[in-house]
């Protein structure tokens, strides 16, 4: 079906600037001027119209498709697993649609650059972080618990003594040890970040 291979084609692509764009952020634990320092590195493989259109055409094809498999298959789902793979898929379009515009909005728009400071100043202040602590959460939980689904449909052997369902649950406890990682880094070990007065525009002030 061309849709699902277009579906795991985009993904995979999306998926390897994730593993980049996560590790950026755990690094944040040791401070915004290393995640700064660590994203302009970054920046010099992605930062670039032709890898920015690849990502930008992969998130499209991703949240389109997922759309149509989700109308398809949401009234097949057996299992547990078969549910959160629908339903993860469903939350990961909603953050893709609500981040890529914000992105696009804060750099085009807004002529800010789309640092640290601009992914963390509704987290870190109240009451927005109410809506921004889940939906970062939630994002990275969504992320690999749906290729927790994904593994465990496919895979068929023991590794390191595990069986798939095994292998699955501990992808799913990974995102929530990741989850926790993120949100200690981006909130300054849950001090709280100083915003620079130049972001104050994201947060109302």
């Amino acid at each position: 079906m061309i849709i699902r291979k277009l579906h795991y084609i985009s993904g995979l692509i999306i998926t390897l600037f994730f593993g980049f764009h996560l590790f950026n952020h755990v690094c944040s634990i040791y401070g915004a001027e290393k995640h700064i320092e660590i994203m302009n590195a970054f920046r010099i493989v992605y930062r670039n119209i032709f890898v920015e259109v690849i990502l930008l055409i992969a998130v499209l094809i991703q949240i389109i498709s997922g759309f149509n498999l989700f109308k398809t298959y949401r009234k097949q789902v057996a299992s547990t697993f078969d549910k959160i793979h629908i339903w993860t898929g469903l939350y990961l379009a909603f953050f893709f649609i609500i981040h890529i515009s914000a992105i696009l909005m804060g750099r085009f728009f807004l002529q800010l650059d789309t640092n640290f400071y601009f992914g963390v100043a509704g987290l870190n202040t109240f009451p927005f972080n109410l809506f921004f602590i889940p939906y970062y959460a939630l994002a990275i939980f969504s992320f690999f618990a749906h290729i927790a689904c994904i593994h465990n449909k496919k895979m068929k052997h023991t590794f390191f003594g595990l069986t798939p369902n095994a292998q699955s649950k501990a992808i799913l406890i990974l995102s929530i040890i990741l989850s926790i990682a993120v949100l200690y880094g981006l909130t300054n070990h849950f001090c709280g970040v100083k915003i620079p007065s130049e972001y104050n525009v994201l947060i109302g002030k």
